[in-house]
């Protein structure tokens, strides 16, 4: 495939899930209009991607096995994200503390605020989508060794993901638990273990896409991936809300727990 075919691909097909995605975040953002909750907008956030890696499949003119498998990896981060946030966050629940401290700072013109919102995840999704278009564009025949790298790589971050949202699913069902802070299993080494496992699966689909031409502008999106988990909406945004309901008990956690790596807790000393 010459430069100049494999630019005209890459344009179409980000056109195509540009506008997909869009529509996708315009139709939840119309959603969370009635229901008053804005999470919603993770939940698309993570089905958009997924939705992304399959149009890409699809329409590409990559080799089939390549894209395939990505999308499949894809789906299954995505969908289980979605689904989790939605059952968690959304269906059902009231509106997540960020969402309620973004409403208390905006303050005025909420709407038309939230559909900018909305339709930057839009964007910040084609822009990550990267990894899952590149595979989609090659269309050398089997799959490389840095391929099954990448996959081996997504399949620890997403068993990961998963173990750390179950562990904290079963800890807030329990009622004696309310207003508590979860420090079992993975949550005993780490403040955020899903926000680090998440992390991980995206280096899995950058290192996958190292196995195609241009592979290396996929290493973009698992470092703003950890941008906007250290410093932008991940993180920071969750420990003041922690801290804005558990206080000194948060606090304490913040003391003896690492915030992201998983990590050996501290032993404070008497009185610290």
């Amino acid at each position: 495939m010459s430069a100049a075919t494999m630019l005209h691909e890459t344009f179409d097909l980000l056109a195509l899930g540009a506008s997909t995605v869009a529509v996708l975040m315009f139709v939840l953002w119309l959603i969370h209009l009635r229901t008053g909750n804005a999470a919603i907008v993770d939940a698309g956030w993570a089905g958009g991607l997924s939705l992304l890696a399959a149009i890409y499949a699809a329409a590409g003119p990559g080799d089939r096995v390549r894209s395939g498998l990505v999308a499949v990896m894809a789906a299954a981060w995505g969908l289980r994200l979605a689904l989790y946030v939605l059952v968690t966050r959304v269906i059902g629940q009231p509106e997540e503390g960020r969402y309620v401290e973004l409403r208390r700072t905006w303050r005025t013109h909420l709407p038309l605020k939230f559909l900018g919102f909305f339709e930057f995840q839009a964007l910040v999704a084609v822009i990550l989508s990267v990894p899952f278009l590149l595979p989609a564009l090659n269309p050398a025949p089997g799959l490389q060794p840095v391929e099954y790298a990448g996959g081996a790589i997504w399949l620890i971050g997403f068993l990961g993901e998963v173990l750390a949202d179950a562990q904290l699913h079963r800890f807030k069902a329990n009622p004696a638990h309310r207003g508590r802070t979860c420090r079992v299993g993975l949550w005993r080494w780490s403040r955020h273990p899903n926000y680090f496992f998440e992390w991980v699966i995206w280096i899995g689909f950058a290192v996958f896409a190292l196995g195609s031409p241009w592979g290396a502008a996929g290493l973009l999106s698992p470092a703003l991936i950890l941008y906007f988990l250290l410093r932008v909406t991940g993180i920071p945004a969750t420990e003041a809300q922690a801290l804005r309901s558990r206080g000194d008990e948060y606090r304490q956690y913040q003391r003896t727990t690492s915030p992201f790596i998983p990590w050996f807790p501290r032993r404070l000393k008497e009185g610290a």
